[in-house]
């Protein structure tokens, strides 16, 4: 058997993925991931979500087509360039536990998977049978940055009006405050959308989680506005790769 290959079982030059309480059967068909060569993916994504807000959990229920998540689920967010090779690792983040996929999205240049479950071991064992599958560690993922952020105060009606129109997530208001936040790579906005909802009683107006650049719009109180807009950016400096505008 290559040492390229990944599968159930520790076996010289390859690596087991196995759930708790998951039981492979002596003479079970094992299970393999054949990883692609390193230099032909870029990890573009790896965030870790420990408790997924209900306002999120909301979003993509209302967007994605999945086994959709329910507030209070561990989640990662995993993206790929190129794209195709997405379906590779939720094959074996699959085949390794008992997570299940909120979102597969598929495009020539990025390929973006939400995993979930409500035991945060099944999630990091999903995401290290990925890691696996890609023969990288977790420190070898692209790091975010802000690209730009722009607070609006006292919003005009026909401003709110207009974004109003092309939403997705709650409903944006004459007079509030809106956070427009976007970053880089574009899986990394659903860490930031968390933690910004953590922080601050704001609205999730709409998001964009997959491409080139992941946008996020959060309306709601100044104050409140101000404490989102601070987790939000917090939780992207907080991984270590700073801001590029302020």
């Amino acid at each position: 058997m290559s040492k390229a290959y990944a599968r159930f079982g520790r076996e010289v030059g390859t690596t087991r993925f196995r759930a708790p309480g998951h039981h492979v059967d002596a003479g079970a068909t094992a299970v393999y991931c054949l990883p692609v060569a390193r230099a032909s993916v870029t990890l573009r994504t790896f965030a870790f979500l420990d408790r997924m807000q209900d306002q999120l959990a909301g979003f993509i229920g209302t967007t994605a087509r999945g086994f959709l998540p329910v507030p209070g689920v561990a989640a990662y967010f995993v993206e790929t360039a190129p794209g195709l090779v997405i379906n590779r690792l939720t094959d074996a983040a699959l085949k390794a536990t008992a997570a299940t996929p909120g979102i597969l999205v598929v495009e020539r240049s990025f390929g973006l998977l939400e995993i979930h479950h409500p035991d945060q071991g099944q999630v990091r064992l999903a995401g290290q049978a990925i890691l696996d599958c890609l023969e990288l560690d977790q420190e070898q993922r692209l790091l975010p940055k802000v690209i730009s952020q722009e607070t609006i105060r006292g919003l005009q009606p026909y401003h709110a009006q207009i974004i109003n129109k092309m939403r997705f997530g709650d409903m944006l208001m004459p007079g509030e405050s809106l956070f427009v936040l976007e970053v880089e790579p574009a899986g990394y906005v659903a860490l930031a959308i968390n933690e910004a909802l953590k922080a601050a009683r704001v609205k999730l107006v709409d998001a964009s989680l997959f491409g080139a650049f992941g946008r996020v719009y959060l309306s709601g109180a100044e104050a409140e506005i101000d404490a989102a807009a601070d987790a939000a950016q917090r939780a992207i400096e907080g991984m270590g790769a700073g801001s590029a505008s302020r």
